[in-house]
């Protein structure tokens, strides 16, 4: 069975070679046609080899095992490999603008159409199963590089069809002004998924706090909470490619022993990681109760105990995600 690294470079060396073979059909329709809305297409894929190239250089740099500089690994240059792709797709999107405005202006006869629908045609076909096993393999293997190709190889697509539509329209009537009318559309469409792609990876590299995958990981807190977890807060989820690192602060009796404190917060560990199914890196502070936790506190038989239990108090996204000062100010107002 192959490595994960091995399976996310086989299939960004698949996409990187597929993509320079459709780079070549779309100019040849492009030479061949002269229409601007092809020259749009012929423009994406310049990206999209581009961006292979760097993609596939970016998967084998995160593949890298961790060192002494870099203990998360190596993973958050896929991030800068996204965001060069979308970086790529804005400049490509306002060239293609020009083109189209400069057409729009100084028309120029097109011929051989129905060639440049066919190659067209094929290569959007071709880029949408591409994109579909880049974002499949992606997810599967968490490669934001490949989930970024992906969206974007689709999203070829999804404009080849609206510009095959207008390439027969063109055909049918005869009026070439629709030809840079869709090269102007088209390319506004391209800035948007630059800009789309642009947010993602920037979320990511600023370490934006996930609500969804907090509120994954509480759920499994909850599920399996024991009754001497008495209190999980300043929680963060770190994303390193496919890896995570998680921290956290979990509020044990103050009468543990060091060891007992390590055993609890080791099952708290292992639980997480085995619900999760991910690859994660964990950093479990251990804090000591106090009587204000007694209230929610689980432990029945506990006879440091003192106050009466009031009701569990369950593990919710806004307790996790709560500082040490914002905990500490909850519990003088109980």
């Amino acid at each position: 069975m192959e490595s994960e690294p091995k399976i996310k470079q086989k299939i960004q060396s698949l996409i990187f070679g597929c993509s320079i073979i459709l780079l070549v059909g779309k100019f040849i329709a492009y030479l061949l046609t002269g229409s601007a809305a092809i020259f749009t297409d012929a423009m994406e894929s310049i990206v999209n080899v581009a961006a292979g190239g760097i993609s596939l250089y970016c998967i084998r740099l995160a593949s890298r095992p961790r060192d002494d500089s870099h203990p998360f690994g190596h993973g958050k240059i896929e991030m800068i490999s996204a965001s060069m792709e979308g970086i790529l797709i804005i400049m490509a999107g306002a060239i293609i603008i020009y083109h189209g405005f400069e057409r729009l202006f100084t028309p120029s006869p097109l011929s051989h159409l129905d060639i440049g629908i066919y190659i067209t045609a094929a290569a959007g076909i071709a880029n949408y199963f591409l994109g579909m096993l880049s974002i499949k393999t992606g997810r599967k293997h968490r490669s934001e590089a490949l989930v970024a190709g992906g969206k974007h190889l689709q999203s070829d697509t999804y404009s080849t069809i609206g510009l095959v539509a207008g390439l027969i329209l063109v055909k049918i009537t005869g009026i070439t002004l629709i030809d840079s009318l869709m090269a102007l559309i088209f390319g506004g469409l391209i800035i948007f998924t630059g800009i789309s792609i642009l947010r993602k990876t920037i979320a990511t590299l600023t370490d934006k706090a996930d609500p969804e995958k907090l509120m994954r990981t509480a759920s499994i807190l909850n599920k399996y909470r024991r009754d001497d977890w008495i209190d999980i807060h300043n929680l963060k989820i770190l994303e390193y490619g496919s890896y995570y690192f998680i921290e956290c602060d979990l509020t044990l009796p103050w009468y543990y022993t060091v060891a007992q404190g390590h055993r609890a917060c080791e099952s708290l560990e292992e639980i997480v990681k085995r619900e999760s199914g991910e690859k994660i890196t964990f950093s479990v502070h251990a804090d000591s109760c106090n009587e204000s936790h007694c209230r929610h506190c689980l432990i029945s038989d506990c006879k440091y105990r003192r106050n009466d239990f009031v009701a569990e108090e369950p593990i919710d996204l806004q307790q996790i995600v709560e500082s040490d000062e914002e905990h500490s100010s909850d519990e003088k107002n109980m």
